[in-house]
């Protein structure tokens, strides 16, 4: 449905981010102190750093704002709160899984489906061994404290996957001594469910965190059911004043059925899917250095029911999808400061990713046989350097380099250059060249046609430009990016040069350029507003990555009583390209609300799409109109005794 262009201009008067109130203090790169200039992230460097530092922009969305969305998944969250983030959606439940895919998550153009956005946990790479991308419906809200997201190139520090960007969700832990635990569960439209038990404690050196959740729908569809178990459990020891170490699990298993495209459903369409990771770390932190080692491992089994379609005159499929899927790998770094105002950090990764894929046949003159897809590993060593150097108190200067070595292709060298101007009036300017690049994945070169096993890596610059400014001692805060992405070697697949059929080719050029805004304002004790907006124009455009996209938001406090609202409004959003290129525009209204009843228990309730709006995402699948929700929290905290 069109949208008259007029809602840009009432939408974009409310356009300002909250922000909290931020003390002004001595800036440093000592990172044995947090100074609240800007946020203090260790994404875009592997050790704590204050963002003035960094020559490239780093978006942080805290604990408080992930409580106020109400959501069992981080990715609306983010959506909304980060500008050129976007996040496909199957219905009223689960993400990335419309019409088979998963990982649907676009930054600004570069899509985590074709793994050229990587996902972290603490760090730690999420995608999987074969079809190198996230599994999105396993990031739930309980297990972030923040999640901090780097728009452009990352791959000095994490290599191929961060060609566009990165997302590191940092998980939660307790500050002080005692034992949290909390309860919380929802219904709502379509026999929706929403569960989440967390306990975490902390006693002298010793720390947890464990976590469950249960989650289903019917969905708004016929064929349409969606349902989800997830555990994470996170031990850690302080051994010393200077090293601690960290060990965690996270298991998440998903039932999910799609119906297809609404003028061709589809019958018997099933996907069980489980994901895990673990990881175990030690680390160090001394005056003037800090560092770590660490190891983890991430497995997934699939198993898939391509399903039929009877209007096609098809009956069901004789075969079933099936995958088991790894990827470990170690990475140690140490950051060291030599003299003042320096820091140099160097590092090491070893990963190995691949995996097992077959097609079973459960019926027909194959019953009882298999037919092999893939089976390889391949493995990827880099060492890297990262240098940070205030030239003076107003500027920093930022340089890294990484050597990569791809068993199969060779090796790729990832330059990385930036200036950060800290100015008066807390004015920070940033300019920024850094080189992403990405491996094909498995999928691509072996498994179904269109495969090709002689594809090469792709490769961008990212130039980039940033202004922000704290003003009325943090209560306000803005912020512009301009970016420009020229990328060649694009994997498409277009028709076999050499034969008939299609074919995965190195042969396409990314030139993306944008800019995003983001601007926050605290008017007072009770209310905030906030607000961003991106600007999206590709050479070749894709699905899944608007051309405008604009939020605005309030939130209001009072006594028991927390409220807010969001209006998100999207333009030129292509659900198909080629021959049938169809795209979407549409406005997204969403309400929330909380009542603190004691201090042991909320109840809370919220609806999105309240305008009723008709919409896709995907072309053929239409999205839920209005939705609600409600439930409670029950919270309960011991003390140190």
């Amino acid at each position: 449905m069109k949208i008259r262009k007029s809602y840009i201009f009432v939408l974009m008067t409310l356009a300002v981010q909250s922000g909290m109130s931020q003390e002004l203090k001595r800036d440093t790169l000592d990172t044995r102190k947090v100074y609240k200039i800007g946020e203090v992230v260790v994404t875009g460097s592997r050790n704590e750093t204050n963002v003035r530092h960094l020559s490239q922009t780093v978006s942080v969305v805290n604990r408080s704002k992930i409580n106020q969305a109400l959501q069992a998944s981080l990715l609306p969250v983010l959506t909304e709160q980060i500008p050129g983030l976007f996040v496909t959606s199957r219905g009223i439940m689960g993400y990335g899984v419309s019409d088979g895919a998963a990982g649907g998550i676009s930054l600004r153009g570069l899509s985590g489906s074709t793994a050229r956005l990587m996902v972290m946990i603490d760090g730690h790479p999420q995608y999987a061994g074969i079809f190198g991308h996230p599994i999105a419906d396993a990031y739930q809200s309980f297990l972030a404290e923040r999640v901090e997201v780097l728009r452009g190139p990352a791959s000095v520090l994490y290599g191929s996957n961060a060609m566009g960007g990165v997302v590191n969700i940092v998980t939660r832990k307790m500050q002080n001594d005692g034992v949290n635990t909390n309860f919380r569960a929802g219904y709502g439209s379509y026999n929706t469910l929403e569960t989440e038990l967390t306990n975490c404690i902390r006693k002298g050196r010793f720390s947890s965190v464990v976590s469950a959740s249960y989650n289903r729908t019917d969905g708004h569809r016929p064929d349409m059911g969606f349902e989800q178990y997830g555990g994470y459990a996170k031990l850690g020891y302080e051994m010393t004043k200077y090293w601690n170490l960290h060990g965690d699990l996270n298991v998440t298993h998903f039932n999910a059925s799609y119906p297809g495209p609404v003028d061709s459903p589809l019958l018997d369409g099933d996907q069980r899917i489980t994901r895990g990771m673990t990881s175990f770390a030690v680390k160090n932190h001394y005056e003037k250095t800090s560092g770590a080692v660490s190891f983890f491992y991430n497995w997934g089994n699939h198993w898939i029911n391509d399903g039929y379609t009877p209007s096609a005159g098809e009956g069901p499929q004789d075969d079933r999808f099936n995958s088991r899927d790894n990827m470990m790998g170690v990475s140690l770094y140490q950051s060291t400061q030599f003299f003042k105002g320096n820091r140099i950090t160097l590092g090491f990764d070893w990963f190995r990713y691949g995996g097992h894929a077959w097609s079973e046949y459960v019926s027909g003159e194959n019953r009882g046989t298999t037919s092999e897809l893939v089976d390889k590993h391949e493995n990827e060593l880099a060492g890297y350097i990262e240098l940070r150097q205030d030239i003076s108190p107003w500027l920093t200067f930022n340089a890294g380099l990484r050597a990569d070595h791809h068993s199969r292709i060779g090796t790729e060298w990832v330059p990385q250059t930036g200036l950060a101007f800290h100015l008066p009036h807390a004015i920070e300017l940033k300019a920024s060249a850094s080189k992403g690049f990405r491996y094909p994945i498995l999928r691509e070169m072996y498994m179904f046609p269109p495969q090709n096993p002689n594809l090469q890596p792709e490769s961008m610059w990212n130039y980039e430009f940033a202004f922000s400014q704290h003003l009325m001692e943090g209560q306000l805060t803005y912020g512009v990016n301009l970016f420009y992405i020229d990328g060649k070697n694009l994997i498409q697949t277009l028709p076999n040069p050499n034969g008939s059929g299609m074919l995965n080719q190195n042969s396409g050029k990314i030139e993306n350029t944008g800019i995003e805004i983001q601007s926050a304002y605290r008017i007072n004790h009770n209310w905030s507003v906030d607000g961003n907006y991106s600007f999206l124009h590709m050479k070749k455009p894709i699905i899944a990555a608007p051309q405008h996209k604009l939020y605005a938001g309030a939130n209001f406090s009072l006594g028991r009583w927390n409220v807010s609202t969001g209006v998100q409004y999207i333009e030129g959003l292509y659900t198909s390209v080629g021959e049938k290129e169809s795209k979407e525009d549409f406005v997204l209204w969403n309400l929330r609300a909380s009542f603190h009843i004691g201090k042991w228990m909320d109840i809370w309730a919220r609806g999105e799409n309240l305008l009723a709006q008709e919409y896709e995402i995907n072309a053929g699948y239409p999205m839920p109109r209005a939705t609600v929700m409600a439930g409670f929290n029950i919270k309960l905290h011991t003390p140190k005794r």
